[in-house]
């Protein structure tokens, strides 16, 4: 992952089923080293004494390589993502947020807790501005509510291959992909829920409408509903979430 200006990113394919919590096995480029990511899960707080359950792997999910970063991709992540992070009940500085890159196909991002976040190409190839932004402001909302530190926490850190986002500058490509495996674990619906309100108060808090949330869902579904890895693999059923979004004053 690498430091920016900005926050640090991670993150989220959801997929069918009820609730489920998205924890990413990374593994470095150049090692054997494996780090346990928690998306939309983290570290147990002293108050919450029952263990997640344990994670289970996607076998069916690709092994991911590395991939150059194009630096206006890096540009477009601080571009889009610090006015969400300024939004937040509790502000992150973008010198806060650190982000790793996945290069996986599949359309996701989670949220890591401590301003540690995951994003992987298919998402940033993929997705447009508002689109992102709005899975952005999904994940940023899970590190608000603090969903990740009332989970288990998997693994030792985060510190192998992540950049700031805040010092990732355009044309330094500075943002180093890893390559890697998600890693799936049950997530709560109503944590869920709780993600997609509040990410479109983030949103409105900048100024934009409920709507870019839905029509980012709404995407994700007609691009990767059908498939076992992404988004859709770590979230769950999108047409509830959507009808939920609708309904929100």
């Amino acid at each position: 992952m690498s430091d920016m200006n900005g926050p640090t990113v991670r993150r989220v394919h959801h997929s069918g089923g009820d609730g489920r919590r998205l924890r990413m096995a990374t593994v470095a480029a150049l090692g054997s080293i494996a780090l346990l990511l928690a998306a939309c899960a983290g570290p147990t707080s002293s108050s919450s004494p029952s263990p997640s359950p344990s994670p289970r792997t996607d076998a069916s999910a690709p092994k991911t390589s590395a991939k150059a970063l194009d630096p206006a991709q890096a540009e477009r992540l601080q571009r889009v993502w610090t006015p969400l992070l300024k939004a937040m009940d509790h502000p992150l500085q973008p010198n806060q947020v650190k982000v790793g890159l996945m290069d996986d196909a599949h359309i996701n991002a989670a949220n890591a807790g401590n301003g540690q976040f995951l994003v992987t190409t298919g998402l940033l190839e993929k997705a447009n501005d508002d689109r992102l932004q709005a899975v952005l402001a999904h994940e940023t909302a899970h590190e608000d509510l603090g969903h990740v530190a009332k989970a288990q926490a998997l693994g030792t850190g985060l510190n192998i291959g992540m950049v700031i986002l805040d010092q990732i500058l355009p044309g330094s490509g500075a943002l180093t992909p890893i390559a890697g495996q998600l890693i799936l674990n049950k997530y709560s619906r109503n944590e869920e829920y709780a993600a997609d309100k509040h990410g479109v108060e983030l949103l409105r808090r900048i100024g934009k409408p409920k709507e870019q949330m839905i029509d980012a869902l709404t995407w994700l579904t007609q691009v990767e509903g059908n498939s076992k890895g992404g988004f859709f693999a770590t979230h769950p059923a999108t047409g509830d979430r959507i009808e939920a979004l609708r309904q929100m004053k």
